[in-house]
């Protein structure tokens, strides 16, 4: 095959068996990879409990790794997180990715549980499970150094082994599948590491084709201000977002009690750049090289990390923030869900913990101990704990990233819809409320914004198939990427046809969420966005979200979809009507 490799690797740890097998073509053709065979390969192990040794963790790349494509080398993490009991999938960057390619798979699942602690090892010639019990308990960049001389390696750290639902997989490079918890579904099958080293070439159909498509993205993207403009995120990174989202009165403060913090930017991009001179880093042969590391080659906090390790819990110390993206880091720990957790057990005792306190907190956390027992509950089971329920930041028990929705009612809904939980990057209509130039939508009406996110989600479901990055969508479309997938596999490939495999995906989720519970009830935002408003100020004001406008806007949403006024499927044989 072109662009695919038809493999699919599957490991049974109880069982101690790897076996190749073909993947069905038209399972390819219909689903792509990355997120989408991920969410294919879910269909019969869906309902499973999130820590079953039967529950499959998946790892898919797409069809463009391995090519000259720009920003594919990336793959997609997907299974049950334990934090939110919602179909769960990561995109991740770096060079796991390219290297799982190159050893010939598009696909790998592993299931059962490992009587002892093991590393997996895939090789182009061969597989082993290897022990590893010298590297259980082992932080993270630990694990990596003990096993990069063998490949590229995806490792979990203490927070994973100890089951904190909100633990994630660290790839080598610093990228991470951080959301969700997919780090304790690694761990809860006694895998600390899975290693990959391969030598195989992906084939493209038409390589002078997929040269010129290649060519027409890095035009687009060298003429996006947002990717590379004076202040894009090729040059800061994504913490350029910190003074934006300052000036829009949208920085979620105090356990989103308020919207603007007067000191943040002490940890804004510009800096971070006079602190520490970063460098570029990025996923393998990506153009834009978004992360930003130090001289050492630390990994510098992100836009979401900085900011809730920053305003979330009122701290102005750029080095702490540092601290504390470093921890999550080393430990295993999603920074947002770490971060917001911290900021719901403040809010409810009355005091937030000092700059000082939070790396030994985040300790705790990983390792469960003392005060980390609560903590490493995710901030919903946490606040049900202390009798306030209602001061969990979350949506499906995912907590909220740093986009207050009272400043952008499409972010407002999108958290909603998702079907990962309170997740920006299903839809991530910042995009279109804050980013797009000349005119942005109106980020304070509710007015067309169901259909903007549902095709907005389309659109993401498709690139994280592909699985390119979504950032290419600030400079270019679905267009390029179907031109650069049909160059690749030598299928034809419209937008069209990659939106409704994007639909294809997303209700497939929708459906697996319905099965195992879940409904409009749970498709809300907190109270605190409907009845408390945000910071209003330099001519912006925040007022809170309008209840009955948010209402019609789902009710429209479940519309568009097909959906019943419950948010979920009348035809119950719908996956049978699926390739």
């Amino acid at each position: 095959m072109n662009g695919w490799t038809g493999t699919i690797l599957r490991v049974n740890l109880s069982a101690g068996t790897a076996q190749r097998e073909a993947i069905p073509p038209q399972l390819l053709e219909e689903y792509l990879g990355g997120r989408g065979l991920g969410v294919r390969l879910m269909r019969d192990r869906f309902r499973l409990p999130p820590l079953d040794p039967a529950m499959p963790l998946i790892f898919a790349v797409g069809p463009l790794c391995g090519t000259p494509a720009p920003t594919a080398a990336r793959l997609s993490v997907i299974s049950r997180s334990p934090l939110t009991g919602t179909i769960y999938d990561c995109s991740v960057g770096g060079r796991f990715a390219w290297h799982l390619k190159a050893a010939g798979l598009d696909a790998l699942i592993v299931t059962g549980r490992s009587p002892e602690p093991a590393v997996l090892a895939i090789r182009s010639s061969g597989v082993a499970i290897l022990p590893a019990g010298q590297l259980w308990g082992r932080d993270i960049p630990a694990t990596v150094d003990a096993l990069k001389e063998q490949g590229s390696v995806a490792a979990i750290g203490p927070a994973g082994e100890n089951g904190v639902p909100f633990a994630s997989i660290v790839m080598e490079g610093g990228s991470s599948a951080d959301r969700g918890g997919l780090g304790a579904v690694m761990g809860a099958k006694n895998l600390k590491a899975v290693i990959v080293n391969g030598d195989r070439v992906t084939t493209s159909a038409d390589p002078v084709l997929l040269d010129k498509a290649r060519r027409d993205v890095l035009r687009l993207f060298n003429a996006s201000p947002v990717i590379f403009g004076p202040l894009g995120i090729a040059e800061f990174g994504t913490p350029v977002l910190v003074d934006l989202m300052a000036q829009r009165r949208m920085t979620p403060t105090g356990n989103f009690r308020t919207t603007f913090f007067e000191r943040s930017a002490a940890y804004s991009g510009p800096a971070i750049r006079e602190a520490f001179a970063p460098r570029k880093n990025g996923c393998y042969d990506c153009p834009i090289q978004c992360l930003k590391t130090t001289a050492q080659g630390v990994p510098l906090p992100e836009y979401e990390t900085a900011s809730h390790f920053g305003a979330l819990l009122r701290v102005d110390d750029l080095q702490a923030i540092v601290a504390a993206n470093q921890a999550c880091n080393d430990l295993g720990l999603d920074g947002i869900s770490a971060a917001a957790t911290i900021a719901a057990w403040g809010e409810i005792k009355g005091e937030f913990p000092t700059a000082g306190q939070i790396p030994a907190l985040l300790e705790d956390m990983a390792l469960r101990r003392g005060e980390g027992e609560l903590l490493a509950l995710g901030s919903r089971r946490l606040a049900e704990r202390m009798g306030r329920p209602e001061l969990s930041m979350s949506v499906k028990s995912l907590e909220l990233p740093a986009y207050d929705p009272r400043g952008a009612y499409g972010m407002a809904l999108a958290y909603c819809t998702s079907t990962r939980g309170g997740c920006h990057l299903q839809a991530y209509p910042i995009s279109h409320e804050i980013l797009r130039k000349p005119v942005p939508t109106d980020r304070f009406s509710f007015s067309g914004k169901a259909r903007i996110i549902t095709i907005a989600e389309d659109t993401n479901a498709a690139m994280d198939s592909l699985a390119a990055c979504k950032f290419a969508l600030f400079g270019a479309s679905l267009e390029e990427y179907a031109e650069l997938l049909t160059a690749a596999t030598g299928i034809g490939y419209s937008p069209q046809r990659l939106r409704e495999i994007g639909r294809r995906i997303c209700l497939t989720e929708r459906f697996y969420n319905c099965a195992n519970g879940f409904s409009r009830k749970d498709d809300r935002l907190p109270e605190r966005f409907f009845n408390e408003p945000g910071t209003s100020g330099d001519g912006i004001h925040i007022p809170p979200i309008d209840r009955r406008r948010f209402a019609e806007e789902l009710d429209k949403y479940y519309r568009i979809r097909g959906l019943n006024a419950d948010g979920c499927f009348d035809d119950a044989g719908f996956l049978e009507k699926l390739p």
